[in-house]
């Protein structure tokens, strides 16, 4: 075939540039581009820091154990407390060098750390990485100290909480493209991340568990739903992989661990099928590849109970922990409604990925069933920390973070219902105001408005999301591009 040199913008096959590009967006799945598009657009305008007390519990883990091979943590807190104090924030050193009747030490010695380690295993990566960078840049001269403090120490954890995210997304994505086409599964993935919490604590509260969190749910639901419907026939290979991934659920956030209640649903549901047609040797088979699944998964968690066991003395989270727990779950509903704390207000995104799960249910009812379950065994868990429940100080409700798979799934089965009916601009406007309103919150809380820190202010809340923020924005914007360090708490970054 000979080619028209003479028509440089024209393709061999007679179609201009465009329309081959017309042809490509229809024949091929631009989720996932635009998914790494967006999350790189955005990492420009990350925070990567460590300053508040949560996030230097994670982070003392992998900076004792890989540094001073050990989890006392005290030269970590003092570190990160005397850069608080720099800037008059006495919170780290507060809540970690201060013993009180409420928050005591164990009898140890240690000082108590009562985050799981999971963060910081999944983190090593990045913190390794930035190690070997110090080590050569020390071959070239330079002088910053391999100490596990210095900045590229951080960033290189941070950022691992920033690809945990994106890789969580695309898994996401994935399965909501199962059920629904690529318009409805973009739409809903990207609106959930940009308009629920979890991009607050991609790219501004880097160092939480949130990210990490999320990654490993996505990655198991993944997983398990590549056999769903042929669950008896789930390989060992799979079940030893799932076990190993539901082991770093529960050491990064021991809740998710109730989110075992949908592979769990589902395995009662195969033994009474299995059962009832007297299929015994299957039924066995199934019961020895769930034993290996358990076998694995105790295994994986062995670290986190090596750890409780140096800093309590026992092989269990910390009195501190249970004690704020009340099994009767009083504010379960507060979790969701509650007018200054409650999810579905902060994030409304979340309630319509919830209610989505009925226009899953039309294209698989046992599916909606069981991610359902999931998402209330995670709302009972919220609603029993009694004194805690509202997350007072953070941003949004966080602990549903990890359910965004099952919001993604809901809403991508509602949008695409839709679709047909609305066309996809008034679908897209929605989206569109549902992450301003987000991202109108998230200014807010940040630095304009920090009161909201203690609970949504109804009160001229709408003047302040459409007239006050975008002015304020407008006014820091330059700040907000290239010194944002200014607008945070101890300004630590």
């Amino acid at each position: 075939m000979t080619v028209n040199r003479t028509a440089p913008f024209a393709a061999q096959d007679g179609r201009p540039p465009l329309g081959r590009l017309r042809v490509w967006l229809t024949t091929h799945d631009t989720g996932p581009w635009l998914l790494l598009l967006v999350c790189l657009l955005l990492l420009p305008l990350s925070v990567p820091r460590v300053a508040l007390s949560d996030e230097v519990q994670y982070y003392a883990y992998l900076r004792s154990v890989y540094f001073d091979h050990d989890l006392d943590f005290r030269n970590e807190y003092t570190y990160f407390a005397e850069q608080g104090q720099r800037f008059g924030d006495q919170a780290v050193a507060n809540a970690l060098l201060r013993e009180d009747a409420n928050n005591p030490n164990p009898q140890t010695g240690l000082l108590r750390n009562v985050a799981p380690v999971g963060s910081a295993l999944m983190w090593a990566p990045g913190f390794v990485l930035a190690d070997l960078g110090v080590l050569l840049a020390h071959r070239f001269g330079a002088t910053m100290p391999r100490d596990g403090f210095a900045r590229p120490y951080i960033v290189g954890a941070c950022m691992m909480s920033a690809l945990y995210t994106l890789l969580g997304l695309q898994l996401t994505y994935r399965l909501a493209r199962r059920y629904a086409g690529d318009f409805a599964a973009t739409t809903a993935t990207l609106t959930v991340f940009l308009a629920s919490p979890l991009v607050f604590y991609t790219y501004i509260a880097m160092p939480w568990s949130h990210a990490t969190g999320f990654f490993l749910v996505a990655l198991f639901l993944h997983l398990w739903a590549h056999a769903w419907g042929h669950g008896a026939k789930r390989g060992l290979g799979r079940w030893l992989l799932l076990g190993l991934v539901a082991g770093l659920m529960v050491m990064t956030r021991e809740q998710l661990g109730l989110l075992l209640i949908i592979p769990a649903l589902e395995a009662l549901g195969l033994y009474w099928g299995l059962l009832k047609g007297r299929s015994w040797g299957v039924a066995l088979a199934l019961f020895g590849r769930h034993l290996a699944f358990v076998g694995v998964m105790a295994l994986t968690v062995t670290p986190q109970l090596v750890a409780y066991q140096i800093l309590n003395g026992q092989p269990r989270p910390s009195a501190t922990v249970a004690n704020k727990l009340d099994w009767a779950s009083p504010h379960f509903f507060d979790t969701l409604f509650d007018p200054g704390r409650g999810a579905f207000l902060w994030a409304p995104v979340l309630a319509l990925g919830l209610l989505g799960l009925g226009w899953l249910a039309r294209r698989d009812l046992a599916l909606a069933l069981l991610l359902l379950a999931g998402f209330l065994a995670q709302t009972y868990l919220n609603g029993a920390f009694g004194t805690t429940w509202h997350l007072r100080g953070a941003f949004g409700f966080r602990r549903l973070i990890e359910c965004t798979p099952i919001f993604v799934l809901g809403l991508a089965a509602l949008v695409e219902w839709l679709r047909p009916r609305l066309g996809p601009w008034p679908i897209l406007v929605v989206a569109a105001l549902l992450v301003y309103w987000n991202l109108g919150l998230i200014a807010q809380w940040t630095f304009i408005r920090t009161e909201l820190r203690r609970e949504l202010i109804w009160n001229d809340l709408l003047t302040w999301q459409f007239v006050k923020v975008p002015g304020q924005i407008f006014g820091k914007l330059w700040t907000l591009l290239f010194d944002r360090c200014r607008l945070v708490t101890n300004q630590n970054c």
